[in-house]
């Protein structure tokens, strides 16, 4: 069948006429808001070029924004490979024969993840000093991204897991391999090509809940845009839409990688699994010289 599968038919003239007079339609609505934001933007002086001066010089950058976003980076990358570690260990855990081991990761799990992002980073640094502690603002940002969107990840995984043809894991079993060697032989490389964009929506997520350290005085970039800059040159409105600027381009990027693993994750799995499929169809392996 040409230009159709199963699950979707090629639109005909009706349709497309229809899609593309929604599409029109829409962008229309587009440029009117954006129109409609520019002239009131206009009206309070916010394209003013002074307002935006402050953004060529070279010292905005590098002793107030560049600084902001290594402090996000830095938590953020840190608070995403703890999380994955979270994840996977809770997600597995919910997974396991064992009620003693189950029931609490699943509390653990069901607890963070109905608790906000917000409240996790008080109770850290509050909570912690209340208890003696010295928590830094990094470190409750940290631990705050860390429990919540771990226990987010640790569902993913679980699903993901759970998602695996159950033959799979019987066909592990029937060659004697261990459970544990089943998850991780058989079971997880299959599940991370299917979680990887569940995963990475939820990365950027993360890397997005970082500015809830402004709560706390993080200096991260969006105390740096919000706070910093506007408080040196009374500039909100622009501050706030170079910001939002950079996370978007961060953003993006985070997207194009996890597009690329994925690909390459599929692409490594398919030429690995080709000699097997040429042999079990009754060909011959070719010889790699």
């Amino acid at each position: 069948m040409t230009g159709a599968s199963v699950l979707y038919d090629v639109p005909g003239p009706r349709t497309r006429l229809r899609n593309n007079v929604l599409t029109l339609a829409f962008a229309v609505v587009l440029l009117l808001a954006a129109y409609f934001v520019w002239t009131k933007f206009e009206e309070k002086g916010q394209w003013k070029g002074e307002l935006w001066q402050p953004f060529l010089r070279a010292d905005t950058w590098t002793e107030l924004i560049l600084p902001g976003l290594v402090n996000t980076l830095t938590a953020a990358a840190l608070a995403a490979v703890l999380a994955l570690l979270f994840g996977a260990v809770f997600g597995i855990a919910r997974l396991s024969d064992h009620r003693w081991v189950r029931v609490p990761a699943a509390v653990v799990v069901e607890a963070f993840r109905a608790v906000p992002v917000l409240m996790l980073i008080f109770f850290a640094q509050y909570g912690g000093s209340l208890a003696g502690l010295v928590v830094t603002e990094f470190a409750a940002v940290v631990f705050g991204l860390t429990v919540y969107n771990g226990s987010v990840l640790a569902e993913i995984v679980r699903a993901g897991i759970l998602a695996v043809p159950r033959g799979q894991a019987e066909a592990g079993s029937a060659i004697g391999l261990r459970k544990n060697q089943v998850m991780r032989l058989i079971l997880l490389p299959q599940a991370v090509t299917a979680m990887m964009p569940a995963i990475v929506s939820q990365l950027v997520v993360l890397l997005k809940d970082t500015a809830l350290g402004f709560v706390v005085a993080y200096a991260d970039l969006l105390n740096a845009g919000a706070r910093v800059v506007p408080a040196n040159y009374a500039n909100l409105i622009p501050s706030v839409i170079v910001i939002a600027a950079i996370y978007i381009v961060i953003n993006l990027a985070l997207g194009y990688l996890a597009t690329w693993l994925e690909r390459r994750s599929r692409r490594s799995r398919k030429v690995a699994a080709d000699p097997a499929a040429a042999e079990m169809a009754g060909g011959e392996v070719p010889l790699v010289r």
